[in-house]
């Protein structure tokens, strides 16, 4: 197929080139999630429940692919920490769901405010023909992820 070459190159530079601007700004400031206390496995979680919204113990055990006795060890320690707390599901009071806390929230929205405010400090350093350019591409790669974490 012609292009699949130049196809491939691309997207082998820009997978190199995003790496190389996370690694540019690492030192600038460290990620909050470098310092937090969370484990591995909370960290996980806590972000899956703010991405998808409360979930039950098993579909977040599926969603981690750990047993659901990990998993409520998982769950007990971030309820000790108020960063999430178990529900009573409004359509079946049989199901408990475990949902982030306003707490819990707020932490992974430090998380991710952390990296758009160094992010935008080196956009601000860019003309605007090019910030333009890279709004198109911004869209084309939420839209590409968005089919990808749909599949």
């Amino acid at each position: 197929m012609p292009g699949s070459d130049e196809r491939g190159r691309l997207v082998s530079s820009l997978a190199c080139l995003q790496r190389d601007l996370a690694r540019a700004l690492i030192p600038d400031q460290e990620p909050p999630f470098v310092n937090s206390t969370l484990t591995m496995q909370q960290l996980r979680l806590v972000v899956n429940l703010a991405l998808d919204g409360p979930a039950s113990s098993h579909e977040l055990a599926a969603k981690l692919r750990v047993a659901m006795g990990t998993l409520t060890g998982i769950v007990d320690r971030l309820v000790a920490q108020g960063l999430v707390e178990r529900r009573e599901d409004p359509n079946d009071r049989r199901i408990r769901r475990v949902a982030l806390t306003e707490e819990g929230q707020a932490e992974v929205d430090r998380m991710l405010d952390a990296g758009a405010t160094q992010f935008r400090r080196v956009l601000e350093r860019v003309d605007t023909d090019t910030l333009r350019q890279f709004e198109e591409v911004m869209h084309a790669l939420i839209d590409a992820a968005k089919q990808l974490r749909g599949e």
